[in-house]
């Protein structure tokens, strides 16, 4: 007995450690809900306590009565959930990718009141708290807050979660809203007020506590990525208002406060008031790009350099404001019916295109409703009071006529009339037939007076041929007495020209010898002039230099007579006077070539003529010292 009991209890040790989880769960309620799942339970029944049911209407429990259970399992272990009083369901966790967003769903909660498609924030921390939700009062439906890019534990009993896009609104795109919930828009009024704080649409409880309006909105979003609720907003994108260069926008606002007339009583031809009123905006919006709201406003533009308008079928500008505009036929005063084109230069300021706009509403109506009207009339009536030749001749005297008139016409519309041009002027072709045939014969009236003028000179040239041949002999006895008359007359007019030029050289010459008299005696005075001037700057330089040199070598001899006397008292004092004067004797003896003994010493002899021998000897040797110093004459070559 004791081995069965011990084998029972093997088998029931071993059973435990095999299905050790049923046991687990049959026996002691044991659930583990892993980390990346959450437990959703739902209680079958109720044993004890008064709320064994859920109220009518309501679908989750958050009391403990039956039913789907508003509290979920987070990942972790639980005790006394017994099988056959709780079933759990393991889901995963609602995750939102990036650039995503989820759209909540409500399957429980209070009623959303009449008037509303959704339903309000309550405070449940981001849905996951679903006891929170209901008793904080949330509203089943659709929600108006979602939940962003993460990771959520979701009751999905309670909540169903759609993943939709951001909404990216595009480069030079502009998002127009309209939203779908909130309060009516005011009478009157075609757009909701303007909200502040919502964060661009991104938070729809704040725009609708602050009393924001459903349908299409005054505000416009940029381009960028938004977090919007889908159901909450609807979002149409368009390009941005674009102004090109050369033109300005005036603005026309269907939406805002009814604004005061900023014109004054002295235009009554529309309503302008300033930026963001209803009405047509004072202010012009210049060059560029504008995110302008296309259902709430309205941009005209308005050209603002020189716009040229052509009344011609055959040519339209780029603007197209002229497409409908044609040629301009007119009626002369003697019936005559005709065609001109015509073209139109305008101008309106900037500052003026709100008032041009105000009261005609655009350029195109500019253009029918004046321009159109007073250029036709304008030139219709001038043509009848002319006919179709004057009208032609007097085309530039009509043209400042009409660009005087026009110019004034369109001062009182704000717009400046630059210039006037009269184009092609093309008269009916029988009128032309009928001028070309006159032309024609006036032509050839002309051509037939000169033909005549041409046969009568031909018959004057004929006669006076005749005339010529008939009397050669006359005209040539005629020239020869004329030959020898000239003759004659030339003879004379030589000799008178020989004399006349002859007297005429002897003149000349006459006054030339004066003249190179005159011009030799100036010459001759202006050396002679030129000679004194030398004669005494030279003379005047000579005896500068003379006595510039006389005054030098005065110095010098001075100074050398100062030395000289100054070594001759040292060398006395250093010799003795007798010695110096022997010295000095000496030295000027051996210097001058002084011959102390004579070459020839006279001498007397006891004879007579002593003396003469030695005056003879000396006359020999002044010969023979002269026969030296005579040069040897040249020596022939041959």
């Amino acid at each position: 007995m004791t081995t069965i009991l011990s084998l029972w209890w093997l088998i029931l040790i071993v059973l435990s450690i095999v299905f050790y989880k049923f046991v687990l769960r049959v026996f002691f309620g044991m659930v583990i809900v892993p980390e990346d799942k959450i437990g959703l339970v739902t209680k079958k029944f109720v044993l004890f306590g008064a709320d064994r049911s859920l109220p009518d209407g309501r679908i989750i429990a958050t009391k403990g009565e039956a039913g789907f259970q508003a509290q979920t399992l987070a990942p972790g272990l639980y005790w006394t959930m017994w099988i056959w009083q709780y079933s759990v369901d393991m889901t995963p966790f609602t995750i939102i990718p990036e650039g995503k967003i989820g759209l909540v769903m409500s399957k429980d909660g209070k009623e959303i009141p009449t008037g509303r498609i959704l339903a309000r924030k309550v405070e449940s921390d981001n849905f996951q708290d679903a006891t929170s939700f209901l008793n904080n009062g949330g509203q089943k439906g659709r929600q108006t807050a979602f939940i962003t890019s993460g990771s959520y534990r979701i009751n999905t009993f309670l909540f169903d979660i759609i993943i939709t896009d951001q909404v990216k609104i595009f480069e030079n795109m502009v998002g127009v809203v309209t939203a779908l919930d909130g309060d009516p828009i005011p009478l009157g009024q075609i757009a909701g007020k303007f909200v502040e704080g919502h964060n661009n649409f991104q938070d729809f409880d704040r725009f609708l506590e602050e009393g924001g309006n459903r349908g299409l909105q005054p505000q416009v979003m940029l381009a960028g990525s938004y977090y919007i609720n889908t159901w909450a907003i609807q979002i149409e994108q368009n390009p941005m208002t674009d102004v090109p260069i050369g033109y300005v926008g005036v603005v026309i606002s269907y939406i805002g406060e009814d604004g005061q007339d900023v014109t004054g009583e002295t235009f009554k031809h529309g309503n302008i008031v300033s930026k963001g009123q209803r009405g047509v905006w004072m202010e012009p919006l210049g060059p560029g790009k504008y995110a302008l709201n296309k259902y709430t406003t309205k941009l005209e533009p308005v050209p603002t350099t020189n716009l040229v308008l052509n009344w011609a079928n055959a040519r339209s500008e780029s603007h197209d404001l002229d497409k409908n505009l044609s040629t301009i036929t007119v009626r002369s005063k003697n019936g005559f019916p005709f065609n001109l084109d015509v073209a139109q230069i305008i101008h309106v300021p900037a500052n003026e295109a709100p008032k041009v706009i105000a009261r005609f509403g655009s350029m195109t109506n500019l253009v029918s409703q004046v321009l159109e009207p007073t250029i036709g009339n304008y030139f219709r009536n001038s043509a009848q009071d002319s006919d179709v030749i004057s009208f032609l001749s007097t085309r530039k005297e009509r043209q400042e006529s009409a660009k005087n008139h026009i110019k004034a016409v369109l001062d009182e519309y704000n717009v400046n009339a630059v210039d006037t041009l009269i184009g092609d002027i093309v008269p009916p072709d029988s009128l032309m037939k009928t001028l070309t045939d006159r032309k024609i014969a006036e032509e050839e009236q002309k051509t037939y007076q000169t033909q005549k003028m041409a046969q009568e000179q031909r018959q004057g040239v004929e006669k006076e041929t005749a005339i010529a041949d008939m009397q050669k002999e006359i005209v040539r006895a005629s020239q020869s007495v004329e030959i020898a008359q000239r003759t004659a007359d030339a003879t004379v007019k030589k000799a008178e020209g020989d004399a006349t030029s002859l007297k005429l050289n002897v003149n000349a010459e006459a006054e030339a010898t004066k003249m190179r008299a005159n011009a030799e005696a100036e010459a001759t005075k202006a050396r002679a002039g030129a000679q004194a001037e030398a004669t005494r700057l030279n003379a005047s330089a000579e005896a500068e230099k003379i006595s510039k040199t006389g005054l030098a070598e005065a110095e010098k001899i001075m100074a050398i007579g100062k030395s000289t006397a100054e070594a001759y008292q040292l060398q006395v004092s250093a010799m003795g006077g007798d010695n110096f004067t022997k010295y000095k004797i000496t030295e000027e003896i051996g210097k001058g070539n002084i011959k102390v003994i004579p070459d020839v010493l006279i001498s007397g002899n006891n004879g007579a003529d002593g003396g003469i021998s030695g005056l003879l000897g000396m006359k020999l040797m002044e010969m023979m010292d002269s026969n030296k110093q005579k040069p040897e004459p040249p020596q022939s070559e041959n």
